[in-house]
């Protein structure tokens, strides 16, 4: 069973189905319809959000050949995760590879730290349905805009002054609070001043977040009609990072998606972030975010546990996730990712030739690593060493083939492939683009962009 197997999904990709894009637009749904099992059909009507890729129980991946899911075959054989893993992680994958194809804005959430995913699925199976955390990192396949971490303060208290319907619903007293605590020590890097800072900011945050309904939809109505109306100098011309056209345009935007919901608010408190294909960041847990549109490969430790407070007609958990946040603060490029180039593999003469490359996106966490090889010409090349540990291959473009000693499978844009562990991977391309990603773990020496293995 060491080496490459085709896998096929489960009939029915969509995990949050009003958030997804509809039809043929969803990646998401052209990945999962190329598996050629007859199972599944995209439904031109239909929103279709996540693919997901791995051994999690809620949608485990199934094998091509003999329709078992990957979660039992890695159980049968330890050696596909190799014994180390499978012993740490209680055989099955320790992380989990989705890909999102987002038209409308995700919940605004955070994943839980491990302590704290096992307390909430102890109290509450039904809402929280593992006891693992959930750090994640975020590549994007196409264009992508999202909400993630805190914004700096000195832009929260610009817009704290700015947005009267925002200092309305926080409260004079808590606004002026806030302003008088960070003034001065924004960017300080003396603990005191970071501990005074978050607590001050969680204490807005909260103040916002446990407002009722009704309130917040009043000052919505407020908020989008300043947006309508103020053109570049909404929000007081905006902050450093985003202009006040583009501020205006989002409410509006978000509003005709989630009419007077919290989140027209949350945004900001929140970096407005936008990818291009290739970027990509990084969540720790306990990090707030929302992703508001684009397709994204993603990759997590294995979880399905989401506190969510706003964008949503979800369970929502306020008090969870007000007092569950890491209140860290920073512009965006402090979360954005720096991919390096991926150390253990050979490029042949035509990968050369034609500036293919091998790019690892590597969190500074254990559960997983990711590399996005881009093979640029009809008979590129690109051999893997064997690592330690499991990996999970999609191709997302282009067309060729993947080998593992003897036995090779012809590749196109969706098919996925699990390699076992200690095994050396080929991909050769037979288009003039091919594009995969692989997610891995391996955790003696974990592969780290530093070269070191």
């Amino acid at each position: 069973m060491i080496g490459v197997r085709p896998i096929a999904f489960f009939t029915n990709p969509t995990i949050d189905k009003i958030a997804g894009k509809v039809g043929h637009e969803s990646a998401a749904a052209k990945y999962a319809a190329a598996t050629e099992t007859g199972d599944f059909s995209i439904e031109s009507e239909k929103p279709y959000a996540e693919l997901w890729m791995g051994t999690h129980p809620s949608l485990p991946s199934k094998d091509v050949e003999t329709q078992r899911s990957l979660l039992d075959l890695v159980r049968d054989n330890k050696a596909l995760l190799s014994t180390e893993i499978s012993r740490k992680y209680g055989e099955k994958l320790p992380f989990l590879f989705k890909v999102l194809s987002i038209r409308k804005a995700l919940s605004i959430q955070a994943h839980p730290n491990k302590n704290l995913a096992e307390q909430l699925h102890a109290k509450d199976p039904k809402n929280y349905p593992d006891d693992n955390h959930k750090p994640e990192m975020t590549i994007a396949v196409t264009p992508f805009d999202g909400l993630c971490g805190f914004r700096p303060l000195k832009e929260i208290s610009h817009f704290l002054a700015s947005v009267p319907s925002l200092r309305s619903l926080i409260g004079e007293e808590v606004a002026q609070e806030f302003e008088e605590d960070v003034s001065g020590r924004e960017t300080s890097s003396r603990a005191e001043d970071t501990q005074r800072n978050k607590k001050s900011l969680q204490s807005a945050f909260s103040a916002l977040m446990t407002k009722d309904k009704s309130t917040i939809a009043a000052a919505a109505k407020d908020l989008v009609a300043s947006a309508e109306n103020d053109g570049e100098k909404f929000a007081g011309g905006g902050g450093p990072s985003n202009g006040g056209k583009e501020l205006a345009d989002l409410v509006i935007r978000l509003n005709g998606q989630f009419e007077g919901d919290v989140g027209l608010f949350v945004l900001f408190f929140l970096n407005y972030v936008k990818l291009e294909v290739g970027e990509a960041m990084f969540l720790k847990a306990d990090d707030i975010h929302a992703y508001l549109s684009g397709d994204i490969i993603e990759c997590m430790a294995s979880s399905d546990n989401v506190v969510r407070a706003g964008f949503t007609p979800k369970f929502q958990d306020i008090p969870t996730l007000t007092s569950m946040l890491t209140y860290s603060y920073a512009p965006i490029s402090e979360q954005k990712m720096n991919p390096v180039d991926y150390p253990y593999v050979t490029l042949n003469r035509t990968a050369y030739s034609s500036s293919s490359s091998t790019i690892l996106y590597d969190p500074p966490i254990e559960e997983f690593s990711v590399v996005k090889t881009q093979l640029n010409d009809q008979g590129a090349k690109a051999t893997f060493e064997a690592i330690d540990g499991p990996s999970i291959i999609i191709c997302t473009a282009g067309s060729g083939k993947i080998s593992v000693g003897p036995k090779n499978e012809q590749v196109k844009t969706g098919y996925v492939f699990f390699v076992g562990a200690t095994a050396e991977c080929v991909l050769e391309s037979d288009s003039e683009s091919f594009t995969t990603f692989k997610a891995f773990c391996e955790l003696s020496g974990k592969e780290t962009a530093n070269g070191v293995h």
